[in-house]
């Protein structure tokens, strides 16, 4: 079945995109904090060339495999299929990367798209405010409405035994990874392997998102919608494709998200090897679903500028 993510969002008559609180959240903080702490020791007290090596790798296969593949163009915009084991597969690699469970990781992506299509969208969804702000707002709090909108998972997700179990367990999955590196490595694999690589790929996440949505190259607008994506030229390798979130706004159904000439795509690059070897199919590119209304293609002369924080 393929689905929107915004069709999991449904406003109801008293639904309200602006009036609400950004409030702290405790555990969400403490998480961060706690992952950036042991960053930090990894550096200071444990340094080793192995440790960095493990740290790379587990970011790699975390961040490009499990979150831009398996949480994002999989699980979220059903961009191709694959068979149930590997899905889970992916999905619970995209979990390692540490900043919520499956459903907590809909959520979050399908509100902030929700909010993001709204005639009106508070800085908060928007990264409207400047750095630091933005910072402590997407890593350390959340955006309450005082009237949300109805938000409804699909049932064969939500009904999925094996994914209610790692929402529930999200936080304890890095168990996984931590105690193999642990007999490997000692507390110093531990420490470069899970604290450092989930501060960075938490902080970097944060850093994409703020920056893809405050201004710079655009190959695409969509009318009408006070937020607009940007790409972010060369940083294809490092956020494996993630930066081309103009791109991604113009076509959020599809697999591919470097389209143009150059836009290197290492996610997309994934994809394409699964599905040489029979693992991936009905891969949605660019042109297989409607446009969006209000999109538009810009000219050279028409792209964007950076704005200032």
């Amino acid at each position: 079945m393929r689905l929107y993510s915004t069709e999991r969002v449904r406003p109801n008559r008293n639904a309200n995109a602006i009036k609400g609180n950004i409030r702290w959240d405790a555990g969400k903080s403490i998480w961060f904090f706690a992952m950036l702490t042991g960053g930090v020791l990894a550096i200071v007290w444990s340094p080793s060339w192995s440790g960095f090596l493990v740290f790379l790798a587990t970011t790699a296969i975390t961040v490009c495999t499990g979150h831009s593949v398996g949480m994002h163009r999989l699980l979220i915009h059903k961009a191709f299929e694959t068979p149930k084991w590997l899905e889970y597969t992916l999905v619970w690699l995209g979990t390692l990367v540490g900043m919520a469970g499956p459903f907590g990781m809909i959520r979050a992506h399908d509100m902030r798209d929700w909010h993001q299509r709204q005639r009106v969208c508070p800085p908060h969804p928007s990264h409207g405010a400047g750095f630091w702000q933005d910072a402590w707002w997407q890593m350390h709090c959340r955006f309450d409405l005082d009237h949300p909108p109805h938000f409804e998972i699909e049932s064969e997700i939500a009904n999925d035994r094996v994914y209610q179990w790692i929402e529930r367990h999200w936080m304890a999955q890095q168990l996984a990874v931590a105690v193999p590196l642990f007999l490997i490595g000692g507390i110093g694999f531990v420490l470069w392997g899970v604290c450092l690589r989930i501060a960075v790929s938490l902080s970097g996440h944060w850093m994409v998102g703020h920056f893809a949505h405050r201004g710079g190259h655009q190959g695409w607008t969509v009318e009408g919608l006070p937020v607009q994506g940007y790409n972010l030229p060369g940083l294809g390798l490092l956020t494996f494709g993630e930066n081309w979130h103009s791109n991604h706004h113009a076509f959020p159904h599809s697999a591919k998200l470097g389209i143009d000439k150059g836009q290197l795509d290492p996610g997309y690059w994934f994809i394409r090897s699964l599905a040489a070897i029979g693992l991936a199919h009905r891969i949605l590119g660019p042109s297989d679903l409607p446009d969006r209304e209000g999109l538009k293609r810009l000219a050279p002369d028409e792209l964007g500028v950076p704005q200032t924080s």
